[in-house]
């Protein structure tokens, strides 16, 4: 199974980015091999239609499970689409919540977090 954490750098050791859409990058981790790749967000810098560009890039990279701060509501809707199932509570460094997840400590998204354009506030 392949994970994604929304990341500021391209490591492990990089801090969390709570965005989704917006994220510097997407570091993706296969849980059966642990190899690890670090992906730019190519939505990072998209005019509208980040969230939605970023859901793809990960379906494209067969994510199964993405972990973050915040989803909006057209990333939600993308990555429920997409059959990728959302985790929150993503803080700290990207091995943190890594090791959050695999001990079950993060709770899976019912719904977006934040309104849409949310990232733009922040970038």
């Amino acid at each position: 199974m392949k994970i994604a954490i929304t990341s500021q750098g391209d490591s492990l050791d990089a801090s969390v980015d709570p965005r989704f859409g917006r994220c510097a990058y997407f570091i993706i981790i296969d849980l059966e091999t642990e190899e690890i790749e670090a992906v730019p967000n190519p939505a990072s810098g998209a005019m509208g239609g980040a969230g939605p560009q970023a859901a793809q890039t990960l379906s494209d990279k067969g994510v199964e499970a993405v972990i973050t701060g915040n989803v909006g509501p057209n990333a939600f809707q993308s990555l429920k689409a997409g059959n990728i199932k959302m985790y929150e509570g993503a803080s700290g460094t990207v091995k943190e919540s890594l090791t959050k997840y695999k001990k079950g400590e993060l709770k899976e998204f019912s719904n977006s977090s934040v309104p849409g354009h949310f990232g733009l506030r922040q970038g």
